[in-house]
C-alpha cells in the first residue's frame, strides 16, 4: 500500500469516517490535482506533499462528522467561501455526494481551479464560483443551508459579509485554529445579531495543533 493511501486510511479510521475505496481514490486524486496545479498557481502555501495530506486533506475530513451531526444525511447546499484550493468544500462534496458544494473565491483563478476539478473529478455536487461572497444573495440566488470557512476572515466579518447568503435555518461554520475567545467577545458586542451555539474542539490525526469549530447562527436582531 502506497505511504499516501496508507496515511489517509489511517486519518480516516481515527477519524471514525467511512469512505468507499471511489471516495478515497478521489481523495488521492484531488491532493494530486492540488499539487500539479501548484506549480502554476499558488492554490496554497504548504507544498510538501505529507505536510498537504495532514494540514489540508485530514484538516477539512476532520469537519465532516461534525457537519452530519449538524445536519444529518439530507440533502442541503453548502458554500464554502474563500475557498481557495477547494478546502474543505472538495474535500466535504466527495465525502459527502449528498451535499451541493459551492466554492466561491474572489480570485478568478482559484475558481477555475475548482471547476477543472469537478470536471477531473467527475464530482456533479461541486461548483466553482469567482465572486464576492457578499454580492451572493439568497433571494436573487441559491440559498444556503450551511456557510463554511477555513481561516477566511475574522467571526464578525465572516458573518457579516456572508448573511445574504444565508437560506432560512441556515447556518455558518467557522473553522478556526486556537480558540478564538477575542474573536467571540467581538461578536458579544454586536447584541444578538450572531448567536454562537457551539464551539467544538477537532482532533486532526498528525497535526500538532489546535483545531475547531465554531457554529453560529443568525440572533434574534438579524431577523427581518
Amino acid at each position: 500500500m502506497s505511504e499516501p493511501r496508507a496515511t489517509l486510511q489511517a486519518g480516516l479510521q481515527s477519524l471514525q469516517l467511512e469512505l468507499d475505496s471511489h471516495q478515497v481514490d478521489l481523495m488521492l486524486d484531488f491532493l494530486a490535482l492540488i499539487q500539479k496545479w501548484n506549480k502554476v498557481y499558488n492554490l496554497t502555501a504548504v507544498r510538501d506533499p505529507a505536510e498537504m495530506m495532514t494540514h489540508h486533506l485530514l484538516d477539512s475530513l476532520a469537519v465532516v462528522r461534525p457537519l452530519l451531526k449538524q445536519v444529518g444525511a439530507r440533502p442541503i447546499k453548502l458554500l464554502d467561501v474563500g475557498s481557495g484550493g477547494g478546502l474543505p468544500g472538495v474535500v466535504i462534496a466527495i465525502a459527502c455526494p449528498q451535499i451541493d458544494v459551492t466554492c466561491v473565491d474572489t480570485v478568478a483563478k482559484k475558481a477555475a481551479f475548482i471547476q477543472q476539478a469537478a470536471a477531473t473529478l467527475k464530482l456533479p455536487n461541486l461548483h466553482g464560483l469567482h465572486a464576492r461572497v457578499e454580492t451572493l444573495n439568497a433571494l436573487s440566488g441559491p440559498a444556503y443551508d450551511v456557510v463554511a470557512a477555513r481561516a477566511f476572515a475574522s467571526l464578525l466579518d465572516f458573518s457579516r459579509w456572508s448573511r445574504e447568503a444565508l437560506g432560512p435555518g441556515g447556518i455558518w461554520m467557522a473553522m478556526k485554529g486556537k480558540h478564538p475567545g477575542d474573536e467571540l467577545e467581538t461578536l458579544s458586542t454586536e447584541g444578538g445579531a450572531v448567536d454562537v451555539f457551539h464551539v467544538e474542539q477537532l482532533h486532526v490525526p498528525g497535526l500538532g495543533a489546535e483545531r475547531c469549530i465554531v457554529w453560529m447562527r443568525p440572533g434574534p436582531r438579524s431577523v427581518a
